[in-house]
């Protein structure tokens, strides 16, 4: 069974978690204060300092409520199997293969760094890295060609987690396509390489739905299924001004309103292009704008250095890719 997020289309509603449990699900709460708690129910035993590191990192992402939830689900649920197995109890096998499904920008391949990280930490991974591919790091162009490919990316990838992004491309081609090999080839190497790999497919919503109904053995092997949403204009405002703070820049006023009324313009023409990525494309086009402003000065205040105005923003076509 599948653990599945669901987040509803109107404001203020909570996100829906769908779990194969029976018993009756703890209420949503605020994640940071969750796993603020989560931190000082484990710290006597297992947790050290580098995972609180980790955990405080994923609680600095904007938004993403139910995604950190869920992610403490997985953090309790390998320690309390651990503790079991030191009590000579039977411990489920931790199966822990993801789908990951929204929109690009949305903070997928953020979260699946944080979690190999993680995993790191907490004895699951040998290394933790991350190897990121795509069907053509995959797909071969002859027989046989394929395979040897697949087997080249899951073996960089071992002791880490192996995210493949648009992973629904590989059934694109039908029947007679190598993207078939090269599923074949991963749930070989999900067998073989189980206690050593952690495989994460990625990409849009509807697609990755198809991608698994076009094998139905595909669903089985990933019981975590996280849906990323769409981040809010608030969240997507509170996102430009991290990444400024990041690199000591600041919004002005009316540079806040003027970045506001752009990435309003962008969801209402764009519904899917509003997310980080194209803020971060926005805001480090404005450092560079205001560098070519100040530079025709011969001196600058901190105030000037540190300012981004109104005239330093723009929004082109190619922001929104």
């Amino acid at each position: 069974m599948a653990i599945r997020i669901t987040f509803p289309r109107e404001k203020n509603q909570p996100p829906i978690v769908q779990t194969p449990r029976t018993h009756k699900t703890a209420a949503i709460v605020d994640s940071s204060s969750e796993l603020s708690r989560g931190r000082k129910v484990t710290q006597h035993s297992s947790e050290n300092s580098t995972t609180a590191e980790i955990i405080a990192e994923l609680n600095a992402l904007v938004g993403l409520t139910t995604v950190k939830r869920l992610i403490y689900e997985i953090q309790a649920y390998i320690e309390i199997q651990k503790r079991r197995t030191r009590e000579k109890l039977v411990a489920e096998p931790l199966v822990l293969h993801m789908i990951f499904r929204g929109n690009p920008g949305t903070g997928k391949t953020t979260v699946a760094r944080l979690i190999g990280r993680l995993f790191k930490e907490m004895d699951v991974l040998q290394k933790g890295h991350i190897i990121e591919c795509e069907r053509a790091d995959l797909v071969g162009e002859y027989i046989g060609h394929t395979a040897q490919k697949t087997r080249d990316m899951v073996k960089k990838a071992l002791g880490g987690i192996l995210f493949i992004d648009e992973a629904y491309s590989l059934a694109r081609g039908g029947e007679k396509d190598f993207g078939k090999e090269a599923i074949d080839a991963l749930v070989k190497a999900m067998e073989d390489h189980k206690n050593d790999l952690i495989l994460i497919l990625a990409g849009y919503k509807h697609e990755m739905e198809w991608f698994l109904q076009t094998n139905p053995g595909l669903r089985s092997r990933f019981p975590i299924h996280i849906d990323f949403p769409d981040y809010s204009i608030e969240e997507l405002l509170s996102i430009g001004d991290s990444m400024l703070k990041t690199r000591q820049y600041q919004f002005t006023s009316d540079a806040r309103d003027a970045f506001r009324f752009m990435l309003q313009g962008v969801l209402n023409s764009h519904p899917y292009a509003g997310n980080a990525r194209l803020v971060r494309n926005m805001v480090e086009k404005a450092i560079r704008k205001q560098a070519v402003r100040l530079y025709e000065k011969s001196t600058s205040s901190r105030e000037e250095l540190m300012g981004i105005l109104p005239c330093d923003l723009s929004l082109e076509d190619e922001d929104l890719k």
